[in-house]
C-alpha cells in the first residue's frame, strides 16, 4: 500500500494539483485587488454601488449577488489572462508536432533495411 501510494504521489498530478491551488489562491488575491482597485471605483463613478443592499425577509441577497458579480470576474480575468493564451501555445505546439517529421521506429527501420536487402 505504501508503494501505491509513493507511486500515486510521484506520478505528477498530485504536484501539478497542488501547484495549481497555490496559484489559485495567490491569483485570488490579485482578482481581488484588480476588483477593489479599479472596478469598485469605475461602478461607483458611474453611480453604482458597488456593495448591493438588497434584503428579503431575513436573508441579505445582496452579499450573493456582490459574490456572484465576484466570481463572473474572477472567471472572466482566469478565462482572458490564462486560459485563452495557454490554449493558443498548445495549439501552436500540436501544430509544430504535426508539421515536424517523424521517423520512423528502430524495428520498422531495420525491417525496411531487411526488406531492401531481400530484394537486391
Amino acid at each position: 500500500m505504501l508503494k501505491e501510494f509513493k507511486n500515486f504521489i510521484l506520478k505528477g498530478n498530485v504536484i501539478d494539483l497542488s501547484t495549481g491551488v497555490i496559484i489559485g489562491a495567490s491569483f485570488g488575491v490579485i482578482v481581488k485587488a484588480f476588483t477593489d482597485g479599479i472596478v469598485t471605483p469605475l461602478l461607483s463613478l458611474i453611480g453604482g454601488n458597488p456593495k448591493v443592499p438588497l434584503t428579503w425577509w431575513i436573508f441579505d441577497l445582496g452579499i450573493i449577488i456582490s459574490a456572484v458579480i465576484s466570481f463572473i470576474i474572477t472567471a472572466a480575468v482566469v478565462f482572458f489572462v490564462i486560459i485563452k493564451p495557454a490554449n493558443k501555445l498548445m495549439a501552436m505546439m500540436k501544430k509544430e508536432e504535426a508539421a515536424a517529421p517523424t521517423a520512423p521506429p528502430a524495428d520498422i527501420a531495420l525491417l525496411t533495411e531487411i526488406r531492401d536487402l531481400l530484394k537486391r
